[in-house]
């Protein structure tokens, strides 16, 4: 299981993505680009790193998605005043 102060990602399990907040899980995956964007990596291990990019990467969408459904957009009076919110989408 890998370490949430900043282990090793490529030795962390899948399955401890699902509980990340959203910034740590941010965070992890800025570092999986950095290390494999330097080049230094070794193969099996960039694999590795990818496949929980992959991961961190589907917790963050999945996160916004709920984020994004919960956002309420303020709707204004004729007044020009906070008359109350609907749904982002409108519906």
């Amino acid at each position: 299981m890998s370490d949430r102060t900043g282990g090793d990602p490529a030795t962390g399990s899948m399955t401890d993505v699902d509980g990340m907040s959203f910034e740590r899980a941010l965070a992890e995956l800025e570092s999986i680009v950095a290390k494999l964007e330097s080049g230094n990596v070794p193969l099996e291990e960039s694999i590795s790193l990818y496949a929980r990019g992959e991961a961190l990467k589907a917790r963050c969408d999945a996160l916004l998605k709920d984020a994004e459904a919960r956002v309420e957009k303020i709707t204004l009076g004729a007044d020009g005043r906070p008359s109350g919110t609907q749904p982002l989408d409108g519906d």
